[in-house]
C-alpha cells in the first residue's frame, strides 16, 4: 500500500514489536545502497535488540501512515564516556516509496523536539558521501541534513568500501541547547504511542 499527500502522518515511539516493520524499511538500503556501511539485513531479534538498546535513554521514533510504518529515526549516543551524555548520533530511514512526501523532515523535527526535552546539546549525523556519480550512493542525504541546519564538521576519505567502491563519510553537527557550565544530567526519553 503507497499512502498518498492526504494521508495522516503519526509519529510515535517504537516498540521491539516494530522490529519487522523497521527491518523491512531498511533492508534496501543495506542491499542496494552505500548509505549505510552494513552489509547484511539484521535479523528481527538483532533489530530489537537495536531498538532496546536505543530507545532506553534516547528517543526511537516511527513515522506511520495509514496506520503502516513509513519510516524511522533515532538517536544514540555519541561515546562511552560521561562527558559525551549531551551529544547524541542520529539516523533516519525512509521507506522507499515514500521519499518526497515530508515524513523525513517531520521525523527530524520532533526527534530534535524530544532530545531538546531531554536536555540533549547537540545532534551529530555521519552521512556517506561521494564525490562522483555513483550507482550505489547520491549526496541526498547530505543536503537533506544541511537543509535542517547541520553543518558539516569533518570528512573520513575513502573509509568505507562496499560493493567493491570506496566512500567517504561526513560528519555533521547541529547545535539544539545552550552550552552552558555544568548542564543538568539528561532525563529519560519521552514515550508516546502515538501522535497526529
Amino acid at each position: 500500500m503507497l499512502p498518498n499527500q492526504a494521508s495522516t502522518l503519526r509519529l510515535r515511539s517504537a516498540t521491539p514489536k516494530d522490529a519487522k516493520a523497521l527491518v523491512d524499511i531498511y533492508a534496501p538500503y543495506v542491499q542496494k545502497t552505500a548509505i549505510t556501511y552494513e552489509y547484511e539485513i539484521p535479523s528481527h531479534d538483532e533489530f530489537r535488540r537495536r531498538i532496546e538498546t536505543y530507545s532506553a535513554k534516547l528517543p526511537y521514533l516511527v513515522a506511520e501512515m495509514e496506520g503502516v510504518p513509513v519510516g524511522y529515526a533515532y538517536a544514540a549516543p555519541l561515546g562511552s564516556r560521561p562527558a559525551f551524555d549531551w551529544s547524541v548520533e542520529t539516523a533516519i530511514y525512509v521507506r522507499e516509496d515514500c521519499k518526497g512526501l515530508g515524513i523525513g523532515r517531520a521525523l527530524y523535527a520532533e526527534l530534535e523536539s524530544r532530545l531538546a526535552a531531554q536536555g540533549i546539546r547537540t545532534m551529530t549525523a555521519a552521512v556517506a558521501t561521494v564525490s562522483h556519480d555513483d550507482p550505489y550512493l547520491t549526496n541526498a542525504s547530505l543536503h537533506f541534513h544541511l537543509r535542517l541546519g547541520f553543518t558539516p564538521v569533518g570528512t573520513f576519505h575513502n573509509c568505507g568500501c562496499k560493493f567493491g567502491r570506496w566512500y567517504d563519510l561526513t560528519w555533521l553537527e547541529k547545535p539544539i541547547g545552550a552550552y552552558i557550565p555544568d548542564p543538568p544530567r539528561v532525563t529519560p526519553p519521552i514515550v508516546t504511542s502515538s501522535a497526529p
